[in-house]
């Protein structure tokens, strides 16, 4: 194998050989799917625009997993992301903020609304599921979700207003 050229070819087997290796360095790094699959292009990028000469597979193997490592640990490093971080940090807590008053107000409903809106929003199962579960009839449910979410439309907007 002519590596020195890196023929389309060429290309083509070492890519098919290391992406993956190289995917779960960048993903050791990142721990996010987009961000893995950016450094893993960028280095093959990287590989395709360098001019060092290999001496075997090997050489190969190793230079992208440290030129992976080298692009990963320097996007991190950088400036935007550190912002980025911080923000995502600042939005999920006010997320789970928000999600706490909610349960919070899922909480305090009667408890014929409480159980069929927690089944029904938080364990995923619908009118019919729950009418089974619970040994009522399927339209008595439905008017107990009704209730219930008027009821907590009412108290959450009731906590918007403070």
């Amino acid at each position: 194998m002519n590596l020195q050229n890196k023929k389309n070819e060429d290309f083509i087997v070492i890519y098919n050989k290391y992406v993956d290796t190289v995917y779960r360095v960048c993903y050791m790094y990142y721990k996010n799917k987009s961000d893995t699959e950016d450094a893993v292009q960028t280095t093959f990028t990287k590989f395709l625009e360098t001019d060092k000469t290999f001496n075997d597979l090997e050489h190969i193997k190793a230079w992208l997993i440290v030129t992976a490592s080298n692009i990963c640990k320097n996007s991190l490093k950088h400036w935007y992301r550190r912002l980025i971080s911080l923000n995502s940090v600042e939005d999920e807590l006010e997320s789970k903020e928000n999600f706490s008053n909610l349960l919070e107000s899922v909480l305090k409903l009667p408890t014929k609304y409480k159980i069929i809106i927690y089944m029904y929003y938080y364990e995923g199962y619908n009118s019919r599921e729950i009418a089974k579960l619970l040994n009522k009839n399927e339209s008595t449910i439905r008017t107990y979700l009704k209730k219930g979410r008027e009821l907590l439309k009412d108290n959450l907007g009731g906590l918007n207003e403070e």
